[in-house]
């Protein structure tokens, strides 16, 4: 099994430990798929459906692990119809995007350089919130951002943004004298969800902060960039089908239009 990042170990710990708890006197192959499904429900009642899929797939993963490298005989108790169906993944819809007029017309009728700081660095670095908060003057340098322990458990990434961006940015560091291992916006998530609202109210429309890092990724698709630099590096997602819930749906119009500018 792969390294993974300490939540994933901590989760596959805490589910395998209480199976463990439950079944440890058991051979492996005496475990049915009611033992199993029993166990899952007893472990995630009341939990959403994401939780109850990650505790199946915990559990699958389990299975598959002993069968590939211990005992090819043995059955995953798991990999039934019934079983994929009730745990199946949610099926995600796609998201409204907000175009690009818009993020413009938000960021520059922003007026307080924090503010429109925070909104470019999500809407053209496609940053997290999380990320932008945690940003301090010893993490630029120059359109290269580093993240520090980031959300995929590496020990950091790296976001390029505009020149003009980065200028800005440094600029401000400079004139709110802010340390170099200070927070550059040492506000809270709710404060920076209020910001990212009150950018939405000013042209009529409901925004949240993920919709700017949606945003981000269906500009750059739309513009030509290739799927793997928005997956690695705009987005900084482990794959691709990841980034593919976050862009935005083609009409038929804009297929067609694309489809003409190729070949014509």
């Amino acid at each position: 099994m792969p390294i993974q990042k300490k939540n994933t170990i901590r989760a596959y710990d805490s589910t395998l430990t209480k199976f463990s708890e439950m079944f440890g006197s058991a051979e492996m192959d005496e475990v049915s798929t009611d033992d199993a499904l029993s166990f899952l429900n007893n472990l995630a009642q009341k939990r959403k459906q994401g939780t109850k899929r990650t505790r199946f797939s915990h559990l699958s993963s389990f299975f598959n692990f002993i069968k590939n490298n211990v005992d090819q005989s043995l059955h995953n108790p798991c990999d039934t119809p019934m079983m994929k169906k009730l745990f199946r993944r949610k099926v995600h819809t796609h998201w409204n995007i907000v175009e690009k007029d818009m993020v413009d017309e938000i960021i520059f009728r922003t007026t307080r350089k924090r503010d429109r700081l925070v909104l470019e660095l999500m809407a053209r670095g496609g940053m997290r919130v999380g990320e932008v908060l945690n940003l301090t003057p010893a993490d630029i340098h120059g359109q290269k951002l580093v993240i520090q322990n980031p959300k995929s458990g590496k020990e950091n990434e790296f976001i390029f943004i505009p020149q003009k961006i980065a200028e800005r940015l440094t600029e401000y560091v400079r004139e709110e004298g802010i340390g170099l291992n200070e927070r550059i916006f040492p506000t809270s998530y709710e404060t920076a969800r209020t910001i990212v609202k009150k950018g939405g109210d000013l042209v009529g429309i409901k925004l949240r902060p993920h919709d700017l890092r949606r945003h981000a990724a269906t500009y750059a698709s739309r513009s030509g960039v290739p799927i793997e630099i928005i997956s690695k590096v705009i987005l900084r997602h482990a794959n691709l089908s990841t980034t593919q819930i976050y862009l935005g749906k083609v009409d038929d119009k804009e297929a067609m239009a694309w489809i003409d500018k190729l070949y014509n």
